[in-house]
C-alpha cells in the first residue's frame, strides 16, 4: 500500500508509473492543493489509472509553481518533480492518441527536420502544379487573376480542402480516443463555459493563484503573452480565410482584396501574431530551466513553432509583395507552409490545446459534482 492508502497500479510505461508515484506522494502531502487544478483533481482519486494520469498531465500547464513550493523536490530523496514528469506523460499522450498512430513516433523523434522536409516537398509539389498549369512565377503578378494565374482557384481549394479535412479527421479521432479515456459524465453548459474562459485567458499558466516566479523571478509567466499572440493570431488568420471564402462563393469577389478589406486586415493582424508569438515562445522555451519540461520533446515543440512562424511570415510577405515579381515565389512558400502545417498538426504540439481544453472541461464537471 502507498502512503495514501491506495495500491500502486500497474502501468503501460515507466513514466506513467513514475507519475503514479509522484501523485501518491502529493496526495499524502497536499501542500500544493491551492496552486492549480491538478492537485484538487488528484485529491478526488485514491488510485491512479493510466487514463487518470494522462488527464492530470494534460490539465497541467507546466507553470512550475508546484516545483518551487515542494519540500520534496530534488535534491530531496523523494525526487518529486511534478512539472517535468507530467510534461513527459503529456507528450507521450500525444503519441498514444494519435491517428494513425504509426506517424507520431517518427515525427516526435525528428520533428523539426521532418517539418522542414515536408515544407520542401510540399512546396516543390505546388511548384510542379503551377508549371503543369502553365503559370509563370515572375510575371503572374501582372495578370488580372493574380494568385489564380499560377494555380486555378478550384485546384487550390481542392488541394487545401483535402489537407484541411484530413487534419480535422486525424485530430478528431485522437480527441475522441482521449475523451473516451476520460470517462465520467458529459459536462454541462456551465462547465464548458468555465473551461472556455480558463482556456481563453490561460488562467492556470502561472498557477491559477497569486502567480509563480516564472523565468525572471517575478509574478506571472511571460509565456502567457506569447501564447495569446500565437493563439489569437492563428484565430484571426483562420477568420480571414473563412471571410475570404464567403466573399468568393457568396459574393463572387475573388482575391486579392484591397489592403483595407476585412480579410486582409484580419490576415495582417493574425500574421503579426504568428510571427511575434512563436518567436517569443521559442526564446522563452530556450530560457526555461531544463528541469521543468520534457527536453526530449524539443524537436516536436520547435517544429510546430517553426511552422506557425513560417505561415505568418510568408503570409505577410505575400500580402505586401503581391504586386511585384516576388509574388509567385512567395505564394509557393506560403501555400507550402500552410499545407505543411495542416499535415503535421495532428502529430505535433498543436493537439495540446485540444486535449488541455477537454481536460479543463472534465475538471470543471468533476469539481462542480464535488461541490467545489
Amino acid at each position: 500500500m502507498s502512503d495514501a492508502g491506495a495500491p500502486i497500479l500497474p502501468h503501460a510505461t515507466p513514466m506513467l508509473a513514475e507519475a503514479d508515484r509522484l501523485m501518491t506522494v502529493c496526495n499524502s502531502c497536499r501542500y500544493c492543493e491551492g496552486i492549480c487544478p491538478v492537485f484538487p483533481a488528484m485529491e478526488l482519486r485514491r488510485a491512479f489509472h493510466d487514463a487518470d494520469l494522462r488527464y492530470l498531465a494534460n490539465l497541467c500547464h507546466n507553470c512550475g509553481a508546484c516545483h518551487d513550493a515542494c519540500q520534496f523536490s530534488p535534491p530531496h530523496e523523494f525526487d518529486v518533480n511534478v512539472p517535468q514528469v507530467l510534461a513527459k506523460v503529456r507528450n507521450d499522450s500525444y503519441a498514444e492518441y494519435a491517428w494513425p498512430a504509426a506517424l507520431q513516433p517518427v515525427f516526435r523523434r525528428n520533428g523539426l527536420w521532418i517539418g522542414l522536409g515536408f515544407l520542401v516537398v510540399v512546396s516543390a509539389f505546388l511548384l510542379g502544379m503551377i508549371v503543369v498549369h502553365g503559370g509563370d512565377l515572375f510575371t503572374a503578378y501582372l495578370h488580372p487573376e493574380n494568385f489564380y494565374a499560377l494555380m486555378p482557384h478550384n485546384v487550390m481549394a481542392a488541394l487545401f480542402g483535402a489537407a484541411f479535412l484530413y487534419m480535422l479527421v486525424a485530430i478528431g479521432m485522437g480527441a475522441l480516443a482521449f475523451w473516451r479515456d476520460l470517462a465520467g459524465g458529459a459536462p454541462a453548459a456551465i462547465d464548458l463555459a468555465r473551461a472556455g474562459h480558463q482556456a481563453a485567458r490561460l488562467t492556470h499558466l502561472d498557477g491559477g493563484g497569486p502567480g509563480c516566479a516564472g523565468n525572471e523571478g517575478q509574478g506571472g509567466d511571460p509565456r502567457k503573452l506569447w501564447h495569446h499572440l500565437t493563439f489569437y493570431g492563428f484565430g484571426l488568420c483562420f477568420a480571414a480565410t473563412c471571410i475570404a471564402t464567403l466573399y468568393h462563393y457568396l459574393l463572387g469577389r475573388e482575391a486579392p482584396y484591397p489592403y483595407w478589406d476585412l480579410p486582409v486586415v484580419l490576415g495582417t493582424l493574425g500574421g503579426i501574431g504568428l510571427v511575434v508569438g512563436p518567436v517569443g515562445l521559442f526564446l522563452a522555451k530556450m530560457k526555461r530551466p531544463a528541469h521543468l519540461w520534457d527536453t526530449e520533446s524539443r524537436g516536436m515543440d520547435v517544429a510546430f513553432i517553426a511552422m506557425l512562424f513560417a505561415t505568418g511570415l510568408t503570409g505577410l510577405l505575400l500580402a505586401f509583395l503581391r504586386h511585384t515579381p516576388a509574388m509567385g515565389p512567395m505564394l509557393v512558400l506560403h501555400l507550402g507552409a500552410v499545407m505543411t502545417l495542416f499535415l503535421t498538426m495532428p502529430y505535433g504540439k498543436f493537439v495540446h490545446g485540444i486535449y488541455r481544453g477537454m481536460a479543463l472541461a472534465r475538471n470543471a464537471w468533476e469539481q462542480r459534482r464535488a461541490g467545489h
